[in-house]
């Protein structure tokens, strides 16, 4: 393996432990909830999910998985929920 390549990977390996370098501007997933799969998307204009919940409320338990999943990823704007402050 070519040495340069070497480097790379083990900067790959690095960066992934250093998660704080990562912040989301716009993704869409799939997720897999209970009932159904839903396609969860965050933009600019914020966070959009296709359960009938999130139409109602502006937010769902798919979302509010997404923001404890990604954590400090997101940019603050995103991180809407407040976990440390539910029962």
């Amino acid at each position: 393996m070519q040495s340069s390549l070497i480097g790379k990977i083990e900067k790959a390996k690095r960066y992934a432990g250093e998660k704080d370098r990562l912040h989301f501007v716009s993704f869409k997933t799939r997720f897999h909830g209970e009932n159904d799969d839903h396609v969860i998307e965050y933009t600019g204009d914020g966070w959009r999910c296709s359960c009938s919940f999130f139409a109602s409320w502006g937010r769902c338990s798919h979302t509010m998985a997404m923001e404890k999943i990604l954590g400090d990823m997101l940019p603050p704007e995103a991180r809407i929920t407040k976990f440390d402050e539910t029962p």
